[in-house]
């Protein structure tokens, strides 16, 4: 069932357990949504009014710069969650988009009717999201730091130890723009590598 992986999922990640009823609530206030490839999840100048659980899938988050140029801020792929924070939270127009990569099976948790208050009042997920939360925290200062201070080499060879999945998920051009580099500079570190 669809609902079985992020059962599952917040259970991993949380110590307090789920009953019958936070399951029941759970199965309520989440809806399932299918998207095609290359279907937006959001657009550039929505408001974001979901978190989005991806059961199957890839999705990606970018923005457009004046030249129109793309610039990819986020990756997800299965057991990981999609949305603007800024825009889920503040209720203000988005600056990136996030679009489906490969056709994507997600369960949406909307913020209207009190569906996100009600959900994240059940302990377990609570602790799941607090978790995330410094998980998400983390990650993104890991980031900052290794696009001031590590060469190209050094953040493709973390990518690809870290996130091994997206090498396979993503075109290469994706993958430049998240870390940063050319797809040139991509090219011939790929090449380098495969040689050693």
């Amino acid at each position: 069932m669809i609902y079985d992986s992020l059962i599952h999922y917040i259970q991993e990640r949380s110590q307090s357990p789920l009953t019958s009823s936070d399951i029941a609530l759970i199965r309520e206030s989440f809806v399932y949504k299918k998207l095609r490839k290359r279907q937006f999840f959001l657009q550039e100048g929505d408001i974001c009014k979901h978190f989005g659980f991806i059961v199957k899938g890839a999705m990606r988050q970018y923005t457009v710069d004046q030249k129109g140029s793309e610039h990819n801020i986020q990756l997800y792929i299965e057991n990981w969650w999609a949305s603007d924070r800024e825009s889920f939270w503040k209720e203000k127009p988005s600056i990136y988009a996030i679009e489906a990569w490969e056709e994507t099976d997600l369960l949406l948790l909307p913020k209207a009717n009190g569906y996100y208050e009600r959900v994240n009042a059940i302990p377990a997920f609570n602790e799941m999201r607090i978790k995330l939360d410094d998980n998400n925290s983390i990650a993104s200062q890991r980031r900052l730091r290794a696009s001031m201070f590590d060469t190209a080499e050094k953040r493709y060879e973390e990518l690809t130890l870290r996130y091994p999945e997206f090498i396979q998920r993503f075109p290469q051009h994706i993958i430049a723009s998240y870390l940063g580099i050319t797809k040139e500079t991509l090219s011939r570190i790929r090449n380098q590598s495969a040689k050693k």
